[in-house]
């Protein structure tokens, strides 16, 4: 049993607290999180960016998705704790095993962490008394990383194309709309967004720590102390810059006849608390969440150029793959690292999240993430799953390759061609207004079905504007994907196959949606990178599937060859040549 654990279960019976949660967010629901916030990690030992604790005295229980069942599995191995695989039969929530236990009893949280609907969901439970403002791990972390926050920079309007100033117009107008009077942003994208401010606060999420609450005369941005120098103040003279913790103080002052526009999905419990009864809350996303997926002309042209550099770095590291593999030396850390140095000479500030990098049966686990002692060595067969993406001046990528170190089983070729099929499937879509993610799901899923396989994740999630790789509220999946696609919106499209202790295969671009000259939608691809024509059974590829392929590696061979070395443009040269019967 892990020794934190233990630790927590001492501290929780000095607080009389019978069951404590600990989420994997922040104070702003967050889903990659400053090392300050890695509460779950440092009790568990699981690493994955998405998963719950819930400890008592003589259970403990981990909630992790589909994403996680095998990695959660090892790492937790032998800690005390327990997995609990989200959505299998027979698995109950969080809210489903507390209502289940017997009351009365105590329940604990820190309240900053929950959200106000996941608050109240806890406080509905009956006979269970909530205590929601402790921080019960910080008690006994002696050595966790103090938050520093980082220098604020402002991008200019060839990198935004809208102004703060008419950000915030747009804002006000979408709240007399509503009939707000106040709307408080508390999701550190958005925040981020409209302002036109970027951060260093969030690993691989060029963020701050942050709020904001506007009115139809005012725009207060609360900020830590130090992040924010004079120049930024001067070029935004229409906001009202405050202490980051005032946010609690400035909710609690207001009035019965305000209405406070809150998304109580992500705003915290704590922040909820604050708000007087009397005030009318709006419970939805707030008007930046679409403003924001929506990208504008100049925003669409940052992407545009942004993979045009992640499409130099992708050829150079598959390139350098082709010609290494055979060495002996490489493994799945030093070829994650060779690749995230390419994009850092294409010009990557960041990453937009560590690179996976998962080789034969690693590539199985979804989110693998390559440690000394799980890193494998590459051999020249069999294949290797990397996925990855970089931060740019103007763009946000996200990519996967599976990619062929040698010979290849056929039933793994078969099953890259499966995906490769349900990723053209989407690629080719077109679709009505009004068509949601779900809808999109069902097509892409398909040709995988087909073959009575699936895949455990979401199929495709938006992307931000040099901001989070994972945005909303557009999701290709089968469950919370009821937002319907709209031209301007940048998702992913990312079907895969995971066969356990064997390997793994996700194919993925990003796609920009567009009104085509019919009236309906359809997508165009942004990512510039070859499949592996090595990995291809041509023979399950219709006639159409083929010339689609073939398409899209000319495009990619005739953007990227005049940016590349000579070798590595005749390496791509191969990679991208026509595929024939």
């Amino acid at each position: 049993m892990k020794k934190e654990l233990i630790s927590l279960r001492q501290i929780m019976a000095e607080q009389n607290i019978d069951y404590y949660i600990i989420p994997t967010t922040d104070f702003h629901g967050s889903e990659y999180v400053n090392d300050y916030f890695k509460c779950r990690k440092f009790v568990s030992g699981f690493s994955g960016s998405a998963g719950t604790l819930v400890i008592s005295q003589n259970e403990a229980f981990l909630w992790a998705d589909g994403r996680y069942f095998l990695q959660a599995a090892a790492q937790i191995s032998g800690s005390g704790i327990e997995l609990m695989k989200m959505g299998e039969p027979g698995v109950p929530t969080i809210q489903e095993y507390l209502e289940s236990k017997k009351a009365p009893y105590v329940l604990g949280f820190d309240g900053r962490l929950a959200s106000a609907t996941e608050g109240r969901a806890y406080e509905s439970i009956p006979g269970v008394d909530v205590v929601w403002n402790k921080d019960l791990v910080g008690m006994f972390w002696s050595e966790r990383p103090a938050i520093i926050p980082s220098k604020v920079r402002a991008l200019p309007l060839d990198i935004t194309g809208k102004s703060a100033e008419d950000k915030l117009r747009d804002v006000r107008k979408a709240m007399a709309d509503k009939g707000a009077s106040c709307v408080l942003f508390n999701l550190l994208e958005e925040v981020a967004w409209l302002f036109n401010l970027r951060g260093n606060d969030v690993e691989d999420t060029p963020v701050f720590f942050s709020f904001a609450l506007v009115t139809a005369e005012k725009a207060q941005l609360f900020v830590m102390d130090g992040a924010v120098c004079e120049d930024i103040r001067r070029g935004l003279p229409f906001v009202e810059f405050k202490e980051y913790d005032e946010i609690y103080n400035e909710l609690a002052k207001l009035s019965a006849d305000e209405v406070l526009w809150m998304d109580e999905d992500f705003a915290n419990f704590a922040l909820r608390s604050c708000v007087a009864d009397g005030v009318r809350i709006i419970s939805e996303p707030t008007p930046v969440d679409l403003m924001k997926a929506v990208k504008n002309p100049t925003e669409i042209k940052g992407f545009e150029n942004s993979h045009v550099k992640d499409g130099v770095a992708m050829a150079r590291f598959m390139y350098w793959l082709d010609k290494n593999v055979g060495s002996g030396k490489e493994s799945e850390m030093s070829a994650a690292a060779y690749l995230d140095q390419c994009r850092y000479d294409e010009g990557a500030f960041e990453l937009s999240f560590p690179t996976i990098s998962g080789y034969n049966s690693n590539g199985a686990i979804v989110h693998y993430d390559p440690q000394p002692d799980t890193n494998a060595m590459l051999k020249p067969e069999g294949l290797l799953l990397v996925d990855s993406g970089g931060q740019y001046e103007g763009g946000t990528t996200d990519i996967t390759r599976t990619i062929a170190l040698g010979p290849l089983t056929q039933k793994m070729k078969d099953y890259y061609t499966y995906v490769l099929k349900s990723h053209i499937a989407l690629s080719t879509a077109t679709f009505e207004a009004g068509t949601t993610g779900y809808d999109l799901d069902i097509l892409t899923r398909k040709p995988l079905r087909d073959e009575d396989l699936d895949f455990n994740h979401g199929t495709g999630h938006g992307v931000g504007h040099m901001l989070s790789c994972h945005e909303g509220p557009q999701y290709i999946a089968t469950h919370h994907a009821d937002a319907p696609m709209l031209p301007g919106m940048i998702t992913s499209d990312e079907p895969g196959v995971y066969i356990e202790n064997e390997f793994g295969v996700r194919l993925e671009n990003l796609l920009l949606s567009e009104e085509l000259d019919d009236g309906r939608y359809g997508f165009t691809s942004l990512t510039l990178c070859p499949f592996d024509r090595k990995a291809i059974a041509v023979e399950k590829l219709t006639d159409d599937e083929l010339a689609w392929v073939n398409d899209y590696h000319s495009w990619v061979r005739q953007i990227l060859t005049p940016l590349l070395e000579p070798e590595v443009a005749e390496w791509l040269a191969g990679a991208t040549a026509e595929i024939t019967r």
